[in-house]
C-alpha cells in the first residue's frame, strides 16, 4: 500500500458537503481514508472570484499506481460536476479540485502529472492542513 496526501477544495454550491462527498467517493474507489484535516476557508488563489473556498488535506493509503490515481481523482471530478480542469494557470470557479500532494517519497515530472505538487509549497490553503495531519 502507499501513503498518499490529496488537496481538496470547492467554492461553488454546498462546499462543506462537496468536500465530504468527494472524501467518501475516494475512500470507495482509491483507498482508505486515514486523516482529515480541518475544512478551512481560504480566498481564492490565483483568480479572481467572490466565492471563497473551503480546502481540506486527507491522508489515504491506495494500491493505485500514480497514473491510476490521476484517472480516478479525475473522474471523481467530472462526476461532481468539474467541467475542466485549470490550465495554463487560468484557474476558474469549481464545485470540486482534487489534487495530488503526495505519492509515498515519489517523485514524477510529466506534462500532465507532478509529484510532489509543484505549487503546494506556495499554497497556505494546502500547508496548513497538511501540517494538521501529516504524520
Amino acid at each position: 500500500m502507499h501513503k498518499i496526501y490529496l488537496g481538496l477544495g470547492s467554492n461553488l454550491g454546498n462546499r462543506k458537503e462537496n468536500l465530504a462527498y468527494a472524501i467518501r467517493l475516494i475512500g470507495e474507489r482509491v483507498g482508505k481514508v486515514l486523516r482529515v484535516s480541518s475544512f478551512i476557508e481560504t480566498e481564492p488563489w490565483g483568480f479572481e472570484s467572490e466565492n471563497t473556498f473551503v480546502n481540506a488535506v486527507i491522508q489515504c493509503e491506495t494500491d493505485l499506481t500514480p497514473r491510476q490515481l490521476l484517472g480516478s481523482t479525475q473522474k471523481i471530478e467530472r462526476e461532481m460536476g468539474r467541467q475542466k480542469k485549470s490550465t495554463d494557470g487560468g484557474y476558474s470557479d469549481r464545485c470540486i479540485d482534487i489534487d495530488i500532494l503526495l505519492y509515498d517519497d515519489l517523485r514524477v515530472d510529466e506534462p500532465d502529472l507532478q509529484i510532489p505538487h509543484p505549487l503546494m509549497l506556495k499554497r497556505d490553503f494546502v500547508m496548513i492542513p497538511l501540517r494538521e495531519i501529516r504524520d
